[in-house]
């Protein structure tokens, strides 16, 4: 009988050692494969075809993390991010609004602003902004809804960003979101004026057989971690496309009403798929008249809290930060497109 309770102890230890997104999407998988075999086939055709698909810029993005880490150029973040966390803030949603990266590979980014010490705020700033629009997108906005929606797009991505950066900066200056980051991930500073001094950077890191370690050690870490998230979020948003059609939220948003707006930040949590899939669906739904302003509030909201964007910050994040991010993307969100919508009407 003791043998048995030993037994059954060391099986719990070891399902608790189990990485909980690997086993999510095994589960998931399995589930699929005994009810919808068609379907855990399909979700299995979808989630290697997008992994192939993002592979180069996820890569780009992991060997600039591990060249970082290991030359310490990542030391240099530290030295845009001084001075006022005003400014600190400012900066990092103009930037997040610039950059070309998508919401999975800005993870590498992220978590290295993080380790250096980068104040929380700012990097909420970065993060909220960071998803809602970038160059490209910018050119397939005007090309799709307009300039006009293009520009304003652009300004709410910014927006939400020093919005979500301040209010941020507000609850943690009053003693909220004690040591927000999970353990492991970095140890990103809160309110400071600056992050910690830079480091010594050696550029020619591959000279050194410590720093060619670093290197290979931080891309295997950042490729596991990017890999087994990435799984899980486009394994769910495989199911998303598959019983979440357009059509249903057409059919929920409705006729042109300010009330779209609200449910527009609703739907876009679990409908919107990516940036690039959301624009031709937008166009669809202002051509049957539903409200520019929903448009936009689904665009913004949901491009913050879509499935791989919403994954990579659990990932990173407490659950107390997790959720107040949410509730930043939705508030946002429902500003952005009440704000257009007045401006449109």
């Amino acid at each position: 009988m003791a043998n048995l309770q030993l037994m059954k102890t060391e099986l719990g230890n070891q399902i608790l050692r189990v990485d909980r997104a690997w086993l999510t999407s095994a589960v998931v998988f399995a589930v699929l494969a005994v009810v919808f075999p068609n379907q855990a086939k399909d979700s299995a055709l979808f989630t290697l075809d997008n992994l192939i698909e993002i592979a180069p810029y996820l890569l780009l993005a992991i060997s600039i993390a591990a060249f970082a880490k290991a030359s310490g150029a990542d030391s240099l973040i530290a030295r845009a991010f001084t001075g006022r966390i005003s400014i600190m803030i400012v900066f990092a949603a103009l930037f997040g609004g610039l950059s070309p990266f998508c919401s999975c590979g800005v993870i590498p980014l992220i978590a290295a602003l993080l380790t250096m010490g980068v104040p929380v705020p700012a990097v909420m700033a970065f993060w909220l902004s960071s998803p809602g629009i970038d160059p490209s997108m910018f050119i397939l906005t005007v090309g799709t809804l307009g300039l006009e929606f293009a520009i304003g797009k652009t300004i709410a991505a910014v927006g939400l960003g020093l919005f979500g950066g301040f209010t941020t900066h507000f609850v943690i200056s009053h003693g909220g979101f004690v040591d927000p980051i999970r353990k492991g991930i970095g140890n990103g500073g809160c309110s400071g004026a600056r992050a910690r001094s830079p480091g010594h950077v050696t550029w020619a890191f591959w000279n050194n057989r410590d720093r060619r370690r670093a290197f290979k050690r931080e891309a295997f870490a950042t490729i596991l971690f990017l890999t087994k998230w990435l799984t899980l979020a486009l394994l769910l948003e495989s199911l998303m496309v598959t019983y979440i059609p357009a059509e249903t939220v057409a059919t929920i948003l409705g006729p042109d009403s300010v009330w779209a707006i609200p449910t527009a930040v609703l739907v876009g949590v679990p409908a919107y798929l990516n940036g690039y899939a959301a624009l031709p669906l937008v166009a669809g739904l202002l051509k049957i008249g539903v409200a520019p302003g929903a448009g936009m509030a689904f665009m913004v909201a949901g491009s913050v809290t879509s499935i791989p964007a919403a994954i990579a910050v659990y990932a990173l994040v407490k659950r107390q930060m997790f959720l107040w991010y949410i509730v930043l993307s939705l508030s946002g969100g429902f500003l952005s497109g009440l704000l257009f919508q007045i401006y449109a009407g």
